[in-house]
């Protein structure tokens, strides 16, 4: 906001073009923390307001900044124009200092000042918020130092002409040159500050407004703030002076007293300095463990000898965030231990993997519930025994008495997530409060990055859980082919993808074989898979066509949002028959691998589109198989590649797939050796492949039976003879009661059609029984009284599996037989 707008034509003067447009005049800076005490007294405080920074610091402002009265608009003492605070920001520096104001305000204020008179003040005050302690920042400068033939040639208030008012004010959003100069400057008049609360500061001071003076109600100019800091080559000639004078025995220079601060202020640098190299040193990685390392490997042997890392065991198992101030019973992990000592020092006494919790009386429990850093200049030996014994069978005192120790937390979002344990050599400076404000610094960057790759542990866990639960666990052997599948996650895009693979039992030992990758990535993407895959095992189980399956996958894949689509492949395989039926929709074709000479194929299949886009056809193919031939579906991740054509991924996917292997899961390793090594891969991956090796005419019976009730007599003496053929006379009495059972319910239901017995001898002993009555069984509660309602029952208690399915002519009603082993 600009004066000029408000109450006349604005200046040119006023937008800071050049530098003659800013005036600089020395600032005091004092700041102020939520106590109301101050944190931080500038040199130009001192020189301002008479009190050295070691009495200023830790006193409450008020006392230092009486306020005695603004100039009121009659002061005739203002020498230059009356005095009004910038419109709608705060009556005085009274309101600003305690606390009542919350927005920034600007003003001309009288304060007594020690040993001195009233000191006409003017003075800008900047309200911090944040997770930091300071409440506060306080700028000031002395008004009489402005002179009107300074305002003039300075400040560019015109020709020397006389000054209507000077009134301290903000402006917003400027270009004005001296706001570089402040984001540069002001964290060296904060010495006391972390980088991250210097930062903060000054975001905070050019959003509220840079300082500007008012010298007119049409002329504003910026403050080119002089800090008092002395220039770098000042400073280093300053400081060869004193060497100088010390060497030589002469007095020290007048400015000596300064010196001290300089010192300060390039230990602070040297600080800075390393909490910026160890910044760019952790978190290159999200791997828990591998920041862990980084972290502890930072401070060693820079800031310290001995760096041991604790993390709570939820941390480490990578779960979510740990509830409630840890207390006596919490486990702390010891992830990490970093030292200079003699190798294999510390390895015996503190291993890394220990969990153990601490007692109250110890430094680490203060830490941990306080989330304060705890600073132990020297280990007494009184010390070194109560931390040792919670040791039990190890003397750690050699190793720790006598060092000076720093205990920091490694917090995020105000939760203690462990704490490092810093050690020093005794020979080696002791810590000190200036090191506790590093450590602590150090430690919150830590902890900030060590919570990063914990939230993506916990988010990996999960999305892994998730996937894992999606995907199906499918049985190495089902009926007539065996079946081996992979699953990979997209390398840069998470554990969760759509793409699926799936099996599902059908009647007359058949196998449904599927394939499916749902677009895109993420949650969302996972949660349509999980739905198609759902309705693919329903749809599978009522015997449906393959086409006609994919047909009604794309009628709900519409109905569930139209900005879903999925390529799918599905098989049906029929190993008496030997034939596989596929359809495809949108999906890459699958390899057929011959066992008679080795030769794979891409089998030509009508594409289709994707499910979702509707309205397009889909076609079933037949294809011939042979026992041992092998079957290779895949999603495009495995086969595509950024910037390469898709010919030739499919191309080293026919080759790999052909190459001899000792094994089913020995063949899917050799796949994904040869092209998941590509570089460039960037999506999931789903691989199925089944061995067809097909059902022998001699493992299969099958009879013709009629309508009369007495078949079903027939057909258990039929089946009884089969089993013994067969050796498998043991389960003979079993299969004989549940064929009965079965075949009766036939001839009672079914109308015109004979109704087919088939036995199957596999892995276990499958019978069906078909006949032409669309109702299915179920199972009733019968009483003791009821002459039917039990068959069902008897089945279901005595087969190892069960169930029914409803065909094109009527329905399939089939159990299973566990058998011995042959």
């Amino acid at each position: 906001m600009d004066r000029g707008t408000e109450r006349g034509a604005p200046s040119q003067r006023a937008a800071g073009d050049g530098p003659a447009a800013a005036g600089r005049i020395p600032l005091a800076v004092v700041v102020v923390d939520r106590d109301g005490l101050v944190s931080h007294w500038s040199r130009g405080a001192r020189r301002l307001f008479g009190t050295a920074r070691e009495e200023a610091v830790g006193r409450p402002v008020v006392d230092l900044l009486p306020v005695s009265g603004a100039l009121p608009e009659d002061d005739e003492s203002a020498p230059y124009g009356a005095y009004a605070a910038y419109d709608g920001l705060g009556p005085d520096l009274e309101s600003s200092l305690d606390g009542r104001l919350f927005y920034p305000a600007a003003g001309r204020a009288r304060l007594t000042a020690a040993d001195s008179d009233r000191i006409d003040v003017l003075w800008w005050a900047y309200p911090l918020v944040g997770p930091g302690a300071e409440r506060l920042l306080v700028l000031a400068a002395d008004a009489g130092a402005l002179r009107p033939e300074d305002t003039g040639a300075d400040a560019g208030a015109g020709d020397g002409a006389a000054v209507e008012r000077i009134a301290p004010g903000f402006a917003l959003h400027t270009d004005f040159p001296g706001a570089e100069d402040l984001a540069r400057r002001l964290p060296e008049i904060l010495p006391s500050m972390s980088v991250g609360e210097g930062a903060r500061i000054v975001a905070q001071v050019l959003e509220l407004g840079y300082p500007v003076l008012e010298f007119s109600q049409n002329d504003r100019v910026p403050v080119t703030p002089d800090w008092g800091v002395p220039r770098r080559a000042e400073r280093k000639a300053r400081q060869e002076r004193a060497a100088a004078a010390a060497l030589s025995g002469e007095p020290l220079p007048q400015d000596a007293e300064d010196e001290g601060e300089d010192l300060e202020y390039a230990a602070v640098r040297e600080r800075l300095e390393f909490l910026n190299e160890v910044s760019g040193r952790i978190g290159t990685s999200l791997d828990l463990s591998r920041t862990i390392v980084e972290v502890s490997r930072a401070v060693v042997p820079r800031f310290t000898d001995v760096a041991g890392t604790y993390l709570r065991e939820q941390v480490v198992a990578g779960e979510g965030f740990p509830d409630g101030v840890p207390d006596t019973t919490t486990m702390w992990h010891r992830v990490a231990v970093e030292h200079t000592d003699e190798p294999g020092r510390w390895d015996d006494v503190v291993p890394v993997g220990e969990a153990m919790p601490f007692p109250a009386h110890t430094p680490f429990f203060q830490c941990m519930t306080t989330g304060d850093p705890v600073l132990v200049p020297r280990i007494s030996e009184q010390m070194g025994h109560m931390i040792a014994a919670q040791f039990e069978k190890r003397d750690i005192r050699p190793l720790i008495t006598g060092r000076s120790m720093l205990v920091v937390p490694l917090k995020a979002r105000n939760v203690v997530l462990g704490f490092m344990i810093l050690l020093r050599h005794p020979e080696r400076v002791e810590f000190n409060d200036m090191d506790r404000v590093t450590g602590a610094e150090l430690a919150a960057r830590a902890g900030l990055v060590l919570d990063n790759a914990r939230m993506y542990t916990y988010q990996e866990s999960v999305a892994e859980t998730l996937q894992d639960s999606m995907l199906p666990h499918i049985a190495p052997r089902m009926s007539g082919c065996d079946i081996a599948t992979r699953y990979l996650p997209g390398t840069l895009l998470g554990r969760v993808g759509g793409d699926w693979f799936d099996s599902v039992k059908l009647p007359g030992s058949r196998t449904a074989l599927v394939v499916g990758d749902v677009m895109g990535h993420g949650l969302n993407s996972a949660a349509m898979m999980g739905q198609l895959r759902t309705a693919v095992q329903t749809m599978a189980a009522l015997d449906l066509p393959p086409a006609q399956l994919l047909r009604n996958l794309d009628d709900l894949a519409q109905r569930l949002g139209e900005h879903y689509l999925a390529t799918c492949l599905y098989a049906i395989y029929d190993p008496i028959a030997s034939e596989l039926e596929i359809a495809n929709a949108g999906h890459i074709p699958p390899v057929l691998v011959r066992a008679e000479d080795g030769r794979s194929d891409l089998l030509d299949l009508p594409t289709g589109a994707p499910i979702g886009v509707g309205g397009v056809p889909f076609e079933s193919v037949r294809v011939r198989v042979a026992p041992g031939d092998r079957l290779v579906m895949c999603t495009d991740g495995l086969v595509e590649v950024r910037g390469e054509d898709i010919g030739v991924g499919l191309a080293t996917l026919c080759e790999s797939a052909a190459h001899p292997a000792a094994s089913m899961d020995d063949a899917c390793d050799t796949i994904i050796r040869a092209l998941n090594t590509r570089g460039g891969r960037k999506d999931d991956v789903a691989l199925l492949m089944a061995r067809l090796n097909g059902i022998e005419p001699e493992d299969v019976a099958e009879w013709r039976i009629g309508h009369d009730p007495r078949e079903a007599g027939r057909a258990r003496a039929a089946v009884r003879e089969q089993l013994h053929t067969w050796g498998l006379g043991s389960v003979a009495d079993t299969a004989e009661l549940l064929v009965s059972e079965l075949v009766t319910n036939a001839v009672r239901h079914s109308h015109s059609r004979p109704i087919a017995l088939r036995l199957v001898r596999g892995e276990t002993l499958l019978c069906e029984v078909d006949d032409d009555d669309h109702t299915l069984p179920t199972l009733l509660s019968a009483g003791r009284l009821d002459e039917f309602g039990r068959g069902m029952r008897v089945v279901s208690t005595l087969a190892r599996e069960w169930g029914t399915s409803r065909t094109g002519s009527g329905k399939t009603v089939w159990f299973e037989l566990t058998l011995p082993h042959r």
